[in-house]
């Protein structure tokens, strides 16, 4: 066994012992060219429901048009995939908008960049483990029936945490909805 002293990297997540390190998501927000934009106090709007071509041209919508470039939209998606590592709370977004990557709509991009809006607000915002006692084990557990407008599928999602650290989460799981 071979001592190699303070953890610094461990599966590409730094892993810091001050408030600095928040090179990710700055280097986002700067690669978006979002700098300057005002702050986000969401990441999603409250009961937004995002479509795919195929159920808009079946439901006769139109005007939210499908990207021609589809790149940048595939690289932002990627560098929220990797900050929901150590940022949970934009999980259940970077989920919902990555199901959309092969043929994203302009609406699609638009709630991409609230998410790096709402990153903007707090950009050194981490996952924070304390020492001490691990006495108390909290779960947390959130449901919405036939959420999905393009599957009717449901969504669910669960948060469990020891005292006040965050040990696991699922943000979004679908299953289909049973049928009598």
């Amino acid at each position: 066994m071979k001592d190699l002293g303070e953890l610094k990297y461990f599966l590409g997540i730094e892993v810091m012992r001050s408030k600095k390190g928040i090179k990710s998501a700055l280097e986002l927000i700067s690669d978006t060219s979002l700098s300057g934009a005002k702050l986000a106090n969401s990441s999603l709007e409250q009961n937004l429901k995002l479509t795919i071509v195929d159920y808009d041209n079946h439901m006769g919508k139109a005007g939210d048009e499908v990207l021609k470039d589809i790149s940048g939209y595939q690289r932002m998606i990627g560098n929220l995939i990797y900050l929901t590592i150590t940022r949970p709370n934009i999980c259940f977004a970077v989920e919902l908008l990555s199901k959309f990557m092969q043929h994203p709509k302009q609406s699609h991009l638009e709630v991409v960049r609230k998410v790096v809006r709402y990153i903007k607000r707090s950009p050194g915002m981490r996952i924070f483990l304390r020492r001490g006692s691990l006495a108390q084990v909290t779960a947390y557990y959130d449901s919405d029936w036939a959420a999905c407008p393009n599957t009717r599928r449901s969504v669910t999602s669960y948060v469990i945490k020891m005292e006040d650290s965050l040990i696991s989460w699922k943000s979004k799981k679908w299953h289909t909805v049973s049928r009598i």
